[in-house]
Formats: structure tokens, sequence, C-alpha cells
């Protein structure tokens, strides 16, 4: 097994973003809302994003339909693409491809080897 410098291809803030599949976009937004005792700071059809202090917590309306089976936890990377990279040298499989969500905002996922799905953010 080759030697791989992660911390070259993989720097990290941590996981600062959750997002959580909903069918009710509605319903969750009150039950999120109510939780995290904060009005949304996203708030659209396609996406609802509460912030509170450094944490982001997204319901997605489209994640079932999009694969996601529960809450999938992002880590906010430098450089997506090289995180990426690193990742699947180290075993990972790709989930979803390195897609924009605008404003240059990229985001991606693999899968270790149990199945366990990695969410990367890359904020522009």
């Amino acid at each position: 097994m080759r030697h791989i410098d992660y911390e070259e291809f993989f720097v990290t803030s941590g996981i600062k973003t959750v997002i959580y599949p909903v069918k009710d976009l509605a319903q969750a937004k009150a039950l999120y809302g109510t939780i995290l005792g904060v009005e949304p700071d996203l708030d659209e059809a396609y996406y609802v994003g509460f912030s509170v202090g450094s944490q982001h917590i997204g319901l997605d309306p489209n994640g079932h339909k999009n694969g996601m089976t529960g809450p999938v936890g992002y880590w906010h990377v430098d450089s997506i693409h090289q995180s990426i990279k690193a990742l699947l040298a180290a075993g990972a499989v790709e989930h979803q491809a390195i897609q924009d969500v605008g404003g240059a905002r990229l985001v991606a996922s693999v899968k270790d080897p149990d199945g366990n799905v990695i969410g990367l953010i890359q904020a522009p």
C-alpha cells in the first residue's frame, strides 16, 4: 500500500453542514425552526436552510428521489477536487459527482466501504 499524504489533499474545517431529505418541506421547516429556535436564512421551494452559529442545517425536498436515505454530514473542504481524489484513493467510491449548487458552491459525496455517505462542500 502506497503512502498518501492526506493533509496535502484533504484540508477541512470540519462538518459544518447537515442536510436532511424531507417529504413535506413546510412541515419540516416548522419542526426544524422550532428545534433550532431560528427562522431559515434560505427559504426556497427547492431548499430550506438554517444557520445556528457555524452550523448549517438544510432541508432538501428532492433528497429522497436523489437517493438520500437519511441525513448527510458535509465536510467543508478547501479543494473538493483534491479531496475527492484523496478519498477515492483511500477506498471510497463516488456517490454524487461534483456539482455547482449555486453561487459557485460545489458539493459532492462518496461512500465509504460500508456504504456510509460522506458529503463534501467547497464554498466559493
